[in-house]
């Protein structure tokens, strides 16, 4: 039997700003549970978190990482997740199997741009949230303050639970479920004081709100509450357990991570009232439908996250979603329709891994080596049974990947291969239009953790550059062109003699057609000629590909001796050159659909914006999925959306983003095309 069944065990998502204390609060579990013997500091680079060497030079978490502690016999499984948007992707891997998200504000910074994210990816997810007002040790922190600015943000559900009380420099911390007082040491350990009429001044204030939101979850504490009866210490625990999974109560903690403040409070909070994995019932499954959880079931796991580490191999981790799993089980892959033997599987502390023989439903883990198995993988005695996939954001931020030197370049694809089985929110694609090997993500960040990983990873050196966009071209007037090709060098010579009409053409490509008469140009030459025009459309008149054209031979000539298909090849090449100087052809350029969601405030800084890249607004709408937020539909030139990823980012305060969508191409203006055709020769100068 697992050690810790499915009623014992709680999976936590962190979640929040960067740099409002995750990590640090991550650290402060498991150093009161016993799993370490020291605070480790972000600062330091020593966090159990924090262990990838990009995390520790950067002084930030990159990847969500996975920590269990036990406290009052319940497994608390930690997701501490990366609060940069740049790894927005490891957020949604963490609330595909959180049960709860704990929302860190910093407690000086007050609600940043992180928060509200946090709250909205948390609500998208259905994921029930709990706040923790961190930094409370801070001179200048107003617990008032904060708590009235989240329930004026938030709404009305959100219910002071643990708060503060400031008396000159010393804090104390004050829980209303059991309304007590409590000091704390240097060390961090807490201790009971007498509760003064001052500190039961504040409790007072904030007990009302308190039990109001306790007693809204049934109709017994609302009759206790009305009649002004006291609502007990299990029965506000319970009520919050209730009010959590309802979303009818958002609860509030305060105190310090760094200080230790609060914390025993948060846990206490997460073994007996945040929601089991089988509170919910059922799972959803990838068709839309759904599932009953049920513990003592056919046992099945969902791959949520995959690793690529150079030493252990690839790193499977996964979640529990029904039924036991035990060592050297077999599942079936029912994504890929293979079958995987569960040889060793593992909890996680940050880096460090311990085998385990079995582990219940709503538990997570890890598996190593697992042959045919990736992210979003169901692995499931049960036929047929997919669980709902993690949707990612589009990474829309695109640079040229190089290899610096050939020795990179062979190793440069397997290892890029690797990272993005591991980050679902990168993308590799050779160009065939432009010759260029593209990598997007969702930002600088993102695209240079990825060169880093490479490197001490793989040993793959690499640097970016910008990618060239793929222009077309396109004639705009019909002409009649003759060329004759002929060339004498003693002996049998060339000769051929092609009269085309050429003409803007409706199908993307080539449209050939033959209307020759009397045999002036046998059939056997005309391939030759269409030949010719297709490998000659790869370049138009400023070097980049012609499409839409239309071109019919109608005349021409032959030499009985010296005609071959070479020699039509090359007249119907030549000819399209006095084409491209005779039908004023025009630079194209990839236009697509631009859907931009921002905060309704900000919508006149962003169509001021799009002016300045060319862009045409359609309409706008009201975001479905987000209240205060505007869609902004507009259409927009590729060219003019190289830095929109940052640059939206950047005049939204992080609130924006957006979907593209190439859809055509259409006209580059004159000016510009000069523009490109000057900057095009002075690089071929350079080259």
């Amino acid at each position: 039997m697992a050690t810790f069944d499915t009623n014992s065990i709680r999976n936590v998502a962190l979640l929040g700003h960067s740099a409002c204390g995750k990590t640090s609060f991550t650290e402060a579990m498991l150093y009161l549970t016993g799993k370490t013997q020291r605070l480790g500091k972000v600062t330091d680079g020593n966090t159990v978190c924090d262990f990838d060497p990009e995390e520790q030079k950067r002084g930030f978490s990159i990847s969500a990482s996975l920590v269990n502690v036990v406290w009052k016999n319940t497994k608390i499984n930690v997701l501490d997740v990366p609060g940069y948007p740049d790894f927005e992707g490891e957020v949604r891997q963490a609330l595909r199997v959180a049960g709860s998200a704990v929302i860190l504000v910093d407690g000086k910074s007050g609600i940043e741009v992180g928060t509200e994210l946090a709250f909205d990816a948390a609500t998208a997810a259905g994921t029930p949230k709990v706040f923790f007002i961190n930094k409370c040790d801070d001179p200048d922190f107003d617990f008032a303050k904060s708590f009235d600015g989240l329930k004026e943000k938030f709404g009305s559900t959100l219910c002071p639970v643990f708060i503060p009380y400031r008396s000159g420099n010393t804090v104390t911390m004050l829980d209303l479920i059991e309304n007590k007082a409590y000091a704390y040491a240097d060390n961090g350990k807490r201790s009971e004081v007498a509760m003064t009429a001052d500190m039961q001044g504040l409790v007072d204030t904030y007990k009302d709100t308190f039990n109001e939101a306790v007693a809204s979850t049934s109709e017994e504490l609302m009759m206790k509450y009305f009649d002004g009866e006291e609502i007990t210490r299990d029965e506000a625990a319970e009520a919050l357990h209730e009010g959590i999974i309802a979303g009818s109560i958002t609860p509030v903690y305060c105190g310090s991570a760094v200080k230790l403040w609060g914390v025993v409070a948060m846990m206490d909070a997460m073994a007996e009232s945040f929601p089991r994995f089988t509170a919910k019932k059922v799972e959803k499954l990838e068709n839309g439908e759904t599932t009953p959880i049920d513990p003592a079931g056919a046992p099945a796991i969902f791959v949520y996250k995959t690793v690529a580490d150079p030493f252990v191999g690839q790193m499977s981790f996964f979640k529990v979603m029904n039924g036991t799993i035990k060592r050297d089980m077999t599942l079936k892959n029912n994504v890929t329709d293979t079958a995987e033997k569960l040889a060793h599987f593992y909890t996680m502390v940050g880096k460090e891994q311990t085998e385990v023989e079995e582990l219940a439903c709503g538990d997570i883990g890890m598996i190593a080596k697992l042959t045919n198995t990736h992210t979003n993988d169901t692995l499931a005695q049960k036929e047929g049974l997919v669980y709902r996939k993690i949707r990612y954001p589009h990474p829309y931020y695109t640079q040229v990947i190089l290899p610096e030197t050939a020795k990179d370049e062979s190793k440069m694809s397997p290892a890029i291969a690797r990272m993005l089985e591991e980050d679902f929110t990168l993308s590799y694609e050779n160009n065939a239009e432009t010759k260029q090997i593209l990598i997007s993500g969702l930002g600088e960040t993102h695209l240079s953790v990825l060169m880093s990983r490479l490197k001490s990873r793989f040993g793959v050196n690499v640097k970016l550059d910008t990618p060239r966009i793929p222009y077309r071209e396109r004639i705009t007037k019909k002409a009649d062109v003759e060329y004759k090709y002929k060339k004498q060098n003693g002996g049998s010579g060339q000769y051929g003699h092609v009269k085309i009409h050429f003409a803007p053409g409706e199908e993307q490509g080539l449209t050939f057609t033959v209307s020759v008469v009397g045999g002036t140009v046998p059939k056997q030459f005309n391939p030759a000629v269409e030949k010719g025009l297709q490998e000659a459309m790869a370049k138009g008149a400023y070097g980049y590909p012609l499409v839409q054209l239309a071109a019919d031979l109608y005349d021409g000539s032959y030499h009985e001796v010296d005609s071959d298909e070479m020699s039509f090849k090359i007249a119907a090449q030549m000819a399209y050159k006095l084409c491209l100087e005779q039908a004023r052809p025009v630079l194209l350029e990839p236009v697509g659909n631009l859907d931009i969601t921002v905060p309704e405030a900000l919508v006149g800084t962003v169509m001021s914006d799009l002016n300045k890249r060319r862009g045409s607004v359609m309409g706008m709408d009201a975001a479905e999925d987000r209240k205060g937020y505007t869609v902004v539909h507009a259409t927009a030139p590729k060219a003019e959306l190289a830095d929109y990823p940052i640059q939206l980012r950047a005049m939204t305060k992080g609130f924006g983003s957006f979907e593209y969508e190439v859809t055509g191409y259409e006209v580059v203006p004159a000016a510009l095309t000069e523009k490109i055709n000057a900057e095009n020769k002075a690089a071929e100068g350079k080259n």
